[in-house]
């Protein structure tokens, strides 16, 4: 695999051999006893005050379909913009949104891993093939608008995913697992400890010829399997600097492969991740961070009519640079506070070429793209007073849009539009408050209220796209989502393994970004007046001995606003938002790793359009997932996915249909030595 042009500027950062020639510097060398963690500081007690739910690494790893973005459906509120996983969905259709906030496929939640935002600088998109669920330890949602760190892309909420350590990874592990189609997954990780630190390396590899997405009755000669060939892997290391520091070091490489509906209508998706991060946990404890992405996407349009090549995204490098310094002075036990400087920045540019679909012959050459840059800086303090816990916080960001560029040239490669779009930048203030309180007998009340910003992204901004038959167009004009929301609700543990969450909700997205419909088979991106939802999360989870039981549910009530050209919105559901989401799993543990799994999700009914028109039918499906040990260190897996076979539509273009995953039976082996 060649890297992308944007793998540049990660040779030329800077950010990454400073903080490592820092870092001696900065340690007091004691020489007492030293304990590395891999993580950042304690999570902050504020989060307590918010709707938040945690994935450990054994409820994860119970999945079907091996897919960390199906584990995550589990979770009241997460939604990516289709139904489709990350083996048969155009990777830009993979943001993630919560509480029905979407309007488009960028994520209005943000993604960190290791405190780390992963969400692709140009498109927005989480590339969820390059983070597999045995590498990670845990993933926690926060719900509502985020002022922390990097808090300016959190408008619908926080994703936060922690990898695994030694301490809850074997030294060595390797899985391999075939399907009934002869699809293969095949990882392996090696976990040793080096002296008072250890080191982490792990990969994965996914190919397989995939399933059909399109129903039979649509299928022409040109339909193909949805073929998917992926890889990724990692490489972490955490040693110690005397004293409270600690140094973590991070690098992840992927590359993807997808073929969705027609023979040649093939995406490509890459990237190269490193970070260097800095953790001081003395009486000034302190989270120094600095982090660079180099990726690139690459796709193939096919027409529907002629299954020609209409338009041809050759490459689309982008780069993300960013770093964060968050200090916590040394307050009393009553006090929490946090005091930090983030800094983001995105650029990236296309290069497409569009063809005739009847001829074949090349009739536009397009290139755009441009910067956007986020600087924020944030407080955040909370109070004890006795069972009453109170927090705030408080964001600055200073943000531009930059360079904005469009150039498109004729065959003959004379230029017919060069549009140089002008600068914009300006100053954001969000806050957060909330309050919880602890009544006794396992029953605490909460209540918050926040705002938030997120930045249209470059894709947003500067790339059209086509779903065949429906072009949509970018638009360099969008201004800033705002939101505004409050939720209120209850957390009630009446006995040891017994927990009980109950939320209310609502928030309002202003200048929310939405693909209107502007003519036939037509589209643009626009900010409409708001996006609306409330609603209400349950979850639930019961602990009896060897059975687990725990299910989740959310209901919402999504409503666009528009006026002028999109007043035809106004009470309409956002596209791919349904009303209501349920998950529900029953466990059963026996011995030394042995578990049975069951899941079953329902999904209702949702549109595929923001008028309303392309309906996407209600779905149920049921999952099943054992792991039996065997012998020694080794277990055997065994999945089914949709043991069922229903029919899950992802999408419904007039009319053209596309399905999610049939039934799949998965076998597996997977071996482990060491501790």
């Amino acid at each position: 695999m060649m890297p992308p042009r944007s793998f540049r500027p990660f040779c030329r950062s800077a950010a990454l051999p400073l903080l490592l020639a820092a870092a001696p510097a900065l340690a007091d060398g004691d020489g007492g006893e030293i304990v590395v963690t891999g993580q950042g500081l304690d999570p902050s007690t504020l989060l307590e005050a918010y709707s938040a739910s945690e994935l450990r690494r054994d409820r994860t790893a119970a999945s079907a379909s091996g897919r960390i973005e199906d584990a995550l459906a589990s979770l009241a509120g997460f939604q990516q913009f289709r139904r489709s996983d990350s083996r048969s969905a155009n990777p830009t259709a993979q943001g993630v949104t919560l509480r029905g906030l979407g309007g488009n496929a960028s994520s209005r939640t943000l993604v960190l891993l290791d405190g780390v935002p992963v969400s692709d600088p140009f498109f927005g998109h989480v590339p969820f093939s390059a983070l597999p669920m045995e590498r990670l330890e845990r993933a926690t949602l926060l719900r509502g608008g985020g002022s922390g760190p990097f808090g300016a892309g959190a408008v619908a909420g926080t994703l936060d995913l922690a990898s695994a350590n030694p301490a809850g990874l074997p030294l060595g592990e390797a899985s391999l697992a075939v399907n009934d189609r002869g699809e293969s997954e095949i990882g392996a990780s090696i976990a040793p400890r080096l002296g008072q630190g250890f080191a982490v390396i792990s990969g994965r590899w996914d190919r397989g010829q995939g399933f059909w997405t399109t129903p039979v009755s649509q299928r022409v000669p040109a339909s193909v399997r949805a073929r998917f060939d992926s890889w990724s892997t990692s490489l972490r290391g955490v040693v110690p600097l005397g004293g409270d520091l600690e140094l973590q070091a991070r690098a992840l490489l992927f590359d993807d492969h997808r073929t969705l509906r027609f023979a040649g209508a093939d995406s490509t998706s890459s990237g190269q991740d490193a970070s260097l991060r800095l953790v001081g946990r003395g009486a000034w404890q302190f989270d120094l961070l600095g982090y660079v992405q180099a990726r690139d996407f690459t796709n193939v349009v096919i027409s529907s009519t002629s299954f020609r090549k209409t338009l041809d995204q050759r490459a689309t490098p982008s780069t993300g640079l960013g770093g964060k310094l968050e200090l916590r002075p040394p307050v009393d036990a009553a006090h929490s506070l946090r005091l930090g400087i983030d800094w983001r920045r995105a650029s990236g540019e296309l290069s497409e070429v569009a063809y005739n679909a009847n001829t074949g012959a090349v009739t536009a050459r397009r290139s755009a793209g441009g910067t956007n840059d986020d600087l924020g800086f944030y407080a955040e303090h909370d109070r004890t007073l006795g069972p009453l816990r109170l927090t705030a916080s408080a964001r600055l960001d200073r943000w531009s849009v930059r360079d904005g560029r469009f150039t498109e040239a004729n065959a003959a490669g004379a230029v017919t539009t060069d549009n140089r779009f002008a600068d914009r930048s300006g100053w954001t203030g969000s806050l957060r408050g909330g309050a919880l309180l602890d009544v006794g007998a396992g029953l605490t009340l909460r209540a918050s209220a926040y705002s938030g910003l997120r930045q249209p992204t470059l894709n947003e901004l500067y790339r059209p796209f086509v779903v065949f038959p429906v072009t949509t167009r970018a638009n360099a004009t969008l201004g800033n989502e705002r939101l505004r929301g409050f939720e209120a609700g209850v957390d009630w543990r009446p006995a040891p393994g017994v927990q009980l969450d109950l939320t209310a909700y609502d928030n309002r997205v202003r200048q929310a970004i939405a693909n209107v419909t502007i003519a036939a088979n037509l589209r643009e991106r626009r900010n409409i007046d708001a996006v609306r939802a409330r609603g209400i999360e349950a979850a639930a989870r019961v602990t009896l001995g060897a059975l687990e039981w725990d299910g989740a549910l959310s209901w919402t009530d999504a409503r666009m606003e528009g006026s002028g050209a999109s007043a035809a919105l106004t009470g309409k559901r956002p596209a791919q938002v349904p009303e209501w989401a349920a998950s529900t799993t029953l466990a059963w543990r026996w011995g030394q790793g042995g578990l049975l799994a069951g899941t079953v999700r329902h999904t209702s009914a949702q549109f595929e359009d923001d008028l309303g028109i392309d309906v996407l039918p209600a779905a149920t499906t049921l999952d099943l997932w054992a792991n039996v040990p065997l012998s020694g260190r080794a277990s055997l897996i065994l999945r089914a996915e949709n043991v069922t076979d229903a029919e899950v539509w992802t999408r419904n273009q007039g009319g053209s249909i596309d399905l999610g995953a049939p039934r799949t039976l998965w076998a597996g082996l997977r071996f482990s030595i060491g501790r």
